[in-house]
């Protein structure tokens, strides 16, 4: 068979007022200032403040903030492009773009409330 099907990702429901730090430990991705998405390789965290370092040898230091730039950027997807050195693939990119944020529905991803 030619028809190959090829299988949409399934929806992910994030709470809105989910902390920084935890959401991007979940989806592993950081917006940059120019609307460029880059991929997390790690992320070291020093009580309010973290150290990310991307794919492309990139650090940054960052707060942990429900209200900043990158939170508001991951949440209404407000990326032009992909980091070409970071080489994000695209089921990766599929997976972000079909993640849905409510603000009582879904995921709050802290390790309190699996308890």
């Amino acid at each position: 068979m030619d028809n190959k099907t090829e299988k949409k990702p399934a929806i992910r429901y994030y709470r809105t007022r989910a902390a920084l730090f935890d959401l991007i430990s979940k989806m592993k991705f950081w917006p940059s200032r120019t609307g460029i998405l880059h991929g997390i390789r790690s992320i070291e965290i020093f009580g309010d403040q973290a150290r990310i370092t991307t794919h492309c040898n990139r650090e940054f230091i960052v707060n942990n903030s429900r209200k900043s730039r990158a939170a508001r950027a991951l949440r209404n997807k407000c990326t032009s492009s992909s980091c070409r050195e970071c080489r994000i693939p695209e089921w990766k990119l599929a997976k972000f773009s079909s993640t849905r944020f409510s603000r009582h529905f879904g995921s709050t991803l802290s390790e309190e409330a699996g308890k």
